[in-house]
């Protein structure tokens, strides 16, 4: 498994992963083929912090994983989030890109925090945070998308403290 920065040639992964009802039960529903199209424009940026993840065996686009700038009680911070095709959950991919998206953010040096906020409901995202070495910091309720309340889990990461110094799964960034 690897991850590589998003490109112009991802849309396709894109709208298998944003367009599926099921794939966003728990962030507020399926998106429009118009904010897909704006989002992908957004992740193919060279600094969108967004990336593929790629199954190493086949070559093939298996999910997203990424990261952006936020503020955060008062506090800039990095937010994650990731998404992995129905048909390759269950296998490690989302943990260990989710570990290989953290040490890109920690390599920066830009902010000390990343969090991570899936549904309380969603326990397979709950669950990569905890493989991912997050701690869960408590229960908040965000507006997203715009309308619909959610009530997530605050995970929280803190980017100076020692990366993993265990191998995390074989995992490599590539451009």
């Amino acid at each position: 498994m690897r991850i590589q920065h998003w490109g112009d040639g991802d849309l396709p992964l894109l709208q298998r992963l944003n367009g599926d009802p099921a794939m966003m039960a728990h962030v507020g529903g399926s998106e429009s083929p118009k904010q897909i199209a704006e989002r992908h424009t957004r992740y193919a940026r060279p600094d969108s912090k967004q990336f593929k993840i790629v199954d190493d065996e086949t070559g093939e686009g298996v999910g997203w994983v990424g990261y952006w700038e936020r503020e955060w009680h008062g506090e800039q911070v990095y937010e994650m989030g990731w998404a992995v095709l129905p048909g390759f959950q269950g296998r490690g991919f989302a943990s260990a890109a989710t570990r290989a998206a953290i040490e890109q953010a920690r390599d920066e040096r830009d902010r000390r925090f990343l969090h991570a906020y899936p549904s309380v409901e969603n326990e397979p995202s709950n669950a990569v945070c905890r493989k991912a070495g997050f701690t869960l910091l408590g229960r908040e309720t965000f507006e997203y998308p715009k309308g619909n309340l959610m009530r997530c889990n605050d995970w929280c990461i803190d980017l100076e403290a020692q990366a993993w110094t265990s191998d995390p799964g074989h995992v490599s960034v590539s451009r």
